[in-house]
């Protein structure tokens, strides 16, 4: 049996998204961070492959714009990124859209729909 890598819990959120998220994924929903690859050293210096995971973490932050709490998987660096920007609305909208998961890029525009423009034009300049 041939397997579809597009079928199953490993498929792609998006189609075409060429972001690396995928529905189960180590990676952060909001910074992107996932997975590096590097080496335990021993101590004879032999060196084997191995992976640094992310400190990931379930969070539900509060987003005030919308009015409703908000779960995600993110990492423990995320965390202080949002407390430091001033909540999860503004860290969202100074986000790029191309480090976002496709369920925070939803949040992103939900979020852009609610806040008036005024508060965009003085954010931006």
């Amino acid at each position: 049996m041939i397997l579809d890598p597009r079928t199953g819990p490993y498929k792609r959120a998006e189609i075409g998204d060429g972001r690396g998220f995928f529905e189960m994924s180590r990676r952060c929903e909001l910074t992107a961070k996932g997975p590096m690859v590097g080496h335990k050293v021993s101590h004879s210096n032999i060196k084997t492959k191995r992976r640094f995971l992310p400190n990931l973490c379930n969070v539900t932050f509060i987003s005030d714009a919308l009015g409703r709490n908000v779960r995600l998987r993110v990492s423990t660096n995320a965390i202080k990124s949002v407390d430091h920007n001033g909540g999860l609305d503004a860290f969202l909208l100074k986000a790029k859209a191309d480090v976002l998961s496709p369920r925070a890029l939803d949040l992103k525009r939900a979020i852009e729909k609610k806040l008036p423009k005024a508060e965009f034009v003085k954010k931006a300049s």
